[in-house]
């Protein structure tokens, strides 16, 4: 019979499947990767229990939660369970501070002749392993930041790299306005979360971390506090692209690739898309101006209508380049004279590439 742990460090690093047996509305605040929902209690009763205890104590509470526990009831929980453990057999349950929903789990599943672990301390306790682990590895693992204009192709380059993080990947947002992907955004929590254990399995190994150089938000995850201040005082790798490549590929990734996400008629895809992106730049409009952005609106609305009727995305590159030039440009200047960390190289996009290539060939 395997024992319950402690050993949080190793089940972060193995992506051990765990059975969160949390109420959804906890589940949904917070979670950790591999893992399902698999409650003991619903929201509504995890209410009612709550209530009772605050009412009358605990063994009240208890009795309450065994009366709820219906035969029906019993039979769901124990076949959605029973289902996850056949298909995850060396994993482990858990609740919110590894105590009573926990144990009385164990406890319906051993009426049932299964014995199956939990994670002592349950969620809470991992939650605090992870911020601990945050806040040490932002402090020593030793990081590099690729940084340069908007459209340098950044992402790109962290995906060469070796050894890198992706904030933008785990974020599901490419960090501008418009940098929708089409997937819903983590909580903040799981975003949290997913960067200490990238962190943690990348300190596994020596050498350098590449991390992409983004601001406090990337949509609506903010990034953590100590991160934010590793990748000021890190040394950095400068982009430097033209900006007509750099409109290119942006129009390549946000209009020519975006399209996809709308469905398979362009026309529709494109009014989709337009609506999109008509409403993307309205988030910037007081940044903008009232003249800049009825202009660039009007360009857009332009291109967008050009789009649906069948003509190439490069009717976008005029609008891009002023966005750019106009703004972009601007706010990414007065970032990078906040960073701190020396330049370890610059060069194009394609010299960066080749310099991180040499950087893996000299191990």
């Amino acid at each position: 019979m395997r024992q319950n742990t402690a050993d949080y460090r190793r089940l972060f690093l193995d992506d051990t499947p765990m059975m969160d047996t949390r109420a959804p509305v906890e589940y949904t605040r917070g979670a950790f990767p591999h893992t399902e929902n698999l409650p003991l209690l619903d929201d509504r009763q995890r209410q009612m229990v709550g209530t009772e205890y605050k009412r009358r104590g605990q063994q009240a509470a208890i009795d309450l939660g065994w009366r709820l526990a219906t035969p029906e009831v019993r039979a769901q929980r124990l076949g959605a369970w029973g289902d996850f453990i056949r298909r995850h057999p060396r994993g482990y349950l858990y609740c919110f501070r590894g105590g009573l929903r926990s144990r009385t789990t164990q406890e319906l599943l051993r009426a049932e002749g299964i014995d199956y672990p939990l994670v002592e301390g349950g969620y809470k306790a991992m939650r605090n392993f992870l911020l601990e682990e945050l806040e040490h590895q932002c402090t020593s693992l030793p990081f590099v930041v690729i940084a340069g204009h908007t459209g340098s192709g950044k992402t790109e380059l962290i995906h060469r790299a070796r050894r890198a993080v992706d904030l933008e990947g785990i974020a599901r947002h490419r960090g501008s306005s418009f940098g929708r992907t089409g997937e819903p955004q983590p909580a903040q929590i799981d975003f949290e979360n997913r960067v200490s254990i990238e962190l943690l399995k990348l300190a596994q190994r020596p050498g350098r971390v590449f991390i992409e150089d983004e601001s406090r938000l990337i949509g609506r995850s903010a990034v953590p506090p100590v991160l934010q201040q590793a990748m000021r005082a890190a040394p950095r790798v400068l982009v430097e692209e033209p900006v007509a490549d750099r409109a290119r590929r942006i129009v390549r990734d946000y209009v020519e690739e975006a399209l996809q996400r709308f469905g398979e008629n362009r026309e529709s895809a494109a009014q989709g898309l337009g609506e999109e992106l008509r409403g993307n730049l309205g988030r910037i409009q007081k940044r903008l101006g009232g003249l800049r952005y009825r202009q660039l609106d009007e360009r857009l609305r332009e291109a967008n209508a050009e789009l649906a009727r069948g003509g190439s995305a490069e009717v976008y590159i005029p609008v891009v380049t002023t966005l750019l030039t106009d703004y972009y440009d601007g706010s990414y200047e007065h970032q990078m004279r906040q960073r701190e960390g020396e330049v370890l190289f610059r060069g194009n996009h394609a010299e960066v590439g080749e310099w991180l290539d040499g950087m893996w060939n000299d191990e």
